[in-house]
Order: structure tokens, then C-alpha cells, then sequence
């Protein structure tokens, strides 16, 4: 039976992480999970595997355990658990091609705080035609919301204001699938929208002539102080149908002069969800993120939603 929202898992903290947030999604949209973890044989069995067990037995261990964590920290959640025997990508992107969403655990580390190019969350992220998002190890129901009033009970922690969603938007091609994504998903929350857009002006002379001809007027100064406010006037026009549709959401929009990664990640520090974009895929590479989502996924520490889109 196709879920809604799939999540794999492999035994990891992160993996983990990636699990209780992917239930706590379902909840949110009444939807169900499924939980994957995909193995594949290898010729001798990886040392970390106990010597009375083969790998299928550790397999449907760490997927057992793993649903065991999830269904008991969310009670009454339809969860079903699926083995896939598989090469990790391929066995990712096939369990999740019914769903709406998966969610992945995105691995750190040291102080750089990223997780490893090339890793497998990377590549499901550069191949799959669904959204996708990356959660960090450590992160828990708590994290999604304000911080709470001394002495709250943890039952109590839901009823807790959410933390914003903060959506990437760059305004030369903006993509409905991904602004439906973030409004949505503050919809769902009952939070704020924040929406970034940040800008680098392209270099411009500081004399600019009027006139080519010999005769005519002294060249004159074209500053590009305005810049900022065209910017302000498309991002605004871009939201209003958006406003429109999703008229409960509040909505901040901020636009800002700087690299775009960089005012993203800062940004997102107190958010509770980061919704950036990616177009199509490159086949001749295989796995193409772009580079704002790309440093995104390196160093922004709440979870990060990636939609793809043309």
C-alpha cells in the first residue's frame, strides 16, 4: 500500500531523527508511514554484524528496532515496515516512487556541521522526483517549536507555538510546486512564513554615456541603489496569488543583498524547516543539487526540505 510520506532508516542516529520527524509530518498531514531500510548482500558480512547473524537478520533488527521507536513515541500512526534488498540509492528512490514525500537523516561532520557529498542522502536528493527532506541527528519533537516556559510537561510540548518555515525563493523562475511546499507546510503548522530572497547586483560601470554621439551631453552616473526596491516590488508580486490562496498564513518577506547560501543558513537558524528548490536533474553527472541548495544541506542545522521542479 503507498504511503504518504516514507522514511529510510540504516541503524544511525541520524536515521533515527529522520524517523520521529517523518511521523510527527504524517500526523500532521493524517497520513501514514512507511519505514524502509534497504541492505543489499555483500560477499563477507560487515564486521559490525554479530557472528550468530547473517545480514538479513541484522537488517530486520535494525528495522524492527527502528519501528519499535517510532510506533511508541506515536501511538496510533499507521506505520508498516518494509525490508528492501537492494543497492541503497536505487532501493530508495523505488520504495518512495508512490509517495508524496521521504525523508532522509543528513550525517555531520565535526565542526564543519555538513554531510558527506556524494553520501546516499545526496544522490536521492539529486535523482528523485519527490520532495525530499534531511534531518539531522539530535533533533527532536521539541526542536520543531518554541522554546517552552520552565517547567512544561513534555506532553505539553505540541502545544507549543512552531517554530517559522522559511522558504529560498529566487525570483527569475519561481516555481509554484515549491511555494505551494513551504505555505503548506506552515499551513500545517500554524506558523509564520518567512520568505528569503537574497540578490547580487551585477556589476555596473559608474559612468554610463546618454548619447554615443561626439556632440553629446558628458556621460552621466547610473547608480544601482534601486535595485533593492525592484527586487521587493517581484517578490511581492510573486506572493500575492500565494497570500491569497493560503490567507491564514502569515507571511514576512525579506530581501537581502548578499550570497545566497550564506543568508539562507542564517536565516534558518531558529526556523523549523528550510524549503529550498532544485531543477531537473543532470544526467550526464547524475546526482546536481545546484550550489545554494548544495551549501544549504552542508551547513543549515534545522531540517531541510528539497523540491524539485523544472
Amino acid at each position: 500500500m503507498p504511503h504518504d510520506i516514507v522514511v529510510g532508516i540504516d541503524g544511525s542516529a541520524e536515521g533515527l531523527a529522520a524517523g520521529h520527524w517523518a511521523a510527527q509530518e504524517a500526523q500532521r498531514r493524517g497520513a501514514g508511514l512507511g519505514v524502509v531500510h534497504v541492505w543489499h548482500r555483500r560477499p563477507h558480512p560487515a564486521p559490525y554484524i554479530p557472528m550468530d547473524s547473517t545480514e538479513r537478520d541484522w537488517a530486520e533488527h535494525l528495522l524492527r528496532e527502528a519501528v519499535r521507536s517510532v510506533r511508541s513515541a506515536h501511538p496510533g500512526l499507521r506505520i508498516t515496515g518494509r525490508l528492501v534488498c537492494d543497492a541503497t540509492v536505487a532501493g530508495l528512490l523505488k520504495a518512495a516512487a508512490d509517495a508524496d514525500l521521504l525523508v532522509l537523516g543528513s550525517r555531520g561532520l565535526g565542526a564543519l556541521g555538513g554531510f558527506l557529498t556524494g553520501s546516499v542522502s545526496h544522490r536521492v536528493v539529486g535523482r528523485t522526483p519527490h520532495p525530499v527532506v534531511l534531518v539531522r541527528a539530535g533533533r527532536s519533537a521539541a526542536d520543531e517549536h518554541l522554546p517552552a516556559t520552565d517547567g512544561i510537561a513534555p506532553e505539553e510540548i505540541p502545544e507549543t507555538p512552531y517554530r517559522q518555515v522559511v522558504l529560498g525563493l529566487q525570483t527569475d523562475r519561481p516555481c509554484d510546486e515549491l511555494i505551494e511546499f513551504a505555505f503548506d507546510a506552515a499551513r500545517r503548522r500554524g506558523t509564520g512564513l518567512s520568505v528569503v530572497h537574497a540578490f547580487r547586483p551585477a556589476p555596473v560601470p559608474s559612468m554610463s554615456l546618454v548619447s554615443a554621439a561626439p556632440e553629446g551631453p558628458a556621460p552621466v552616473p547610473r547608480p544601482w541603489a534601486q535595485a533593492p526596491a525592484d527586487h521587493e516590488r517581484t517578490v511581492t508580486a510573486v506572493l500575492r496569488p500565494w497570500r491569497e490562496k493560503y490567507p491564514t498564513v502569515p507571511v514576512t518577506a525579506t530581501v537581502t543583498e548578499g550570497r545566497a547560501a550564506v543568508v539562507l543558513v542564517r536565516a534558518a537558524r531558529d526556523a523549523g524547516l528550510l524549503v529550498v528548490g532544485r531543477r531537473g536533474v543532470d544526467h550526464q553527472v547524475g546526482v546536481f543539487t545546484g550550489p545554494v541548495t548544495h551549501a544549504v544541506l552542508h551547513h543549515a542545522g534545522c531540517p531541510v526540505a528539497v523540491v524539485p521542479h523544472d
